[in-house]
């Protein structure tokens, strides 16, 4: 009898202790839960160019009808082109500076440097170039020039007499080229107060100090080697030591 008392105080003992422990789990947390952390985002770096020409180039040839112009790629996008760059002609500084007027425009080969040749020029004149991508993009740095194409003919003077208030000269014009010349016109500019009083072979053009003569009706054609002269009269108060003209066309 006591024994069976005893084991049934020992299995009431162990529930109570089973009840006691099933509490204590459901009793509330003590501990707060930490909250989660943001991660701060990592800002993107700003691409900076280099402070270099993305392109660049320079007149390497020259006809009397086209001038032919080397240039080099330096850049990659973002900071410069990939070809094929478009090649833009100018017929004076002004106009290349501002983008007006191109009076001839070439496209390039694939290659990042080499050649491109811009033909249709009038001979003996003067061109700058400028650089863009055929997207329509413009390069803003380099203006290139003056690209000067070859004349068809040469011009060289002679003083031939000379007094206290003037001279004669005497200016020669020659066809240096292969192909015949139907007309010339030379130029110059003067350098003090010289004032043209008659031409005999030619026709005067200008004023002022930048003079022109063009040929008369009967010396304008000129076959390759051949040559023909026109004569000044001119009015000044000192014989300039030279004059330097210059034949186109």
């Amino acid at each position: 009898m006591l024994r069976t008392l005893g084991a049934a105080l020992a299995a009431a003992l162990a529930l109570t202790g089973l009840a006691a422990s099933a509490g204590a789990d459901r009793s509330p947390a003590t501990t707060a839960m930490t909250p989660a952390t943001t991660a701060t985002p990592t800002p993107t770096p700003t691409f900076a160019c280099p402070p270099a020409l993305p392109v660049t180039g320079q007149v390497t040839g020259a006809t009397t009808t086209s001038v032919t112009i080397t240039y080099w790629m330096v850049l990659s996008p973002p900071c410069g082109y990939d070809p094929p760059l478009l090649v833009s002609l100018f017929t004076s500084r002004e106009d290349a500076t501002g983008w007006r007027d191109p009076v001839a425009e070439a496209v390039t080969g694939p290659e990042r440097s080499g050649t491109v040749t811009i033909g249709g020029l009038t001979p003996g004149t003067e061109y700058w170039f400028r650089f863009g991508d055929t997207k329509g993009t413009r390069d803003p740095y380099v203006i290139g020039g003056p690209a000067r194409t070859l004349s068809l003919c040469s011009a060289t003077a002679t003083i031939d007499s000379r007094w206290g208030g003037g001279f004669v000269a005497t200016v020669t014009v020659r066809n240096d080229g292969t192909e015949p010349v139907p007309g010339w016109l030379v130029s110059w500019r003067w350098s003090g107060d010289e004032r043209i009083q008659s031409v005999w072979g030619g026709v005067a053009e200008g004023a002022g100090q930048d003079v022109a003569v063009r040929n008369a009706s009967w010396n304008g054609s000129l076959a390759p080697g051949a040559s023909t002269t026109f004569g000044l009269l001119v009015a000044a108060s000192a014989t300039p030591a030279a004059i330097t003209p210059v034949c186109g066309r």
